[in-house]
């Protein structure tokens, strides 16, 4: 499927109606977006989340520590050093 699209003096671009609802996409949703070969690629940021899962080998003292808690730690040991 393809549309003709005009990129704006901001360098937006209107995504055409019909592609947005086919690619299940919606208002506000995060995306990543990949150039290769000449080509733009989008797709939702957590489709490239679900992909990668697994291909991090985690270690053993964070198996159990929900993701929110992950993240708290380490945002308080980056700045923390930022700090010192």
């Amino acid at each position: 499927m393809t549309h003709a699209a005009t990129i704006t003096s901001k360098r937006q671009l209107t995504i055409p109606a019909r592609i947005f609802r086919t690619a299940k996409l919606h208002q506000g949703q995060r995306v990543h977006i990949t150039y290769s070969n000449g080509a733009l690629t989008v797709e939702p940021a957590r489709a490239l989340v679900s992909r990668l899962a697994g291909s991090v080998n985690v270690p053993k003292r964070l198996r159990r520590v929900g993701l929110d808690a992950l993240i708290q730690r380490s945002k308080a040991s980056y700045f923390a050093k930022k700090r010192a």
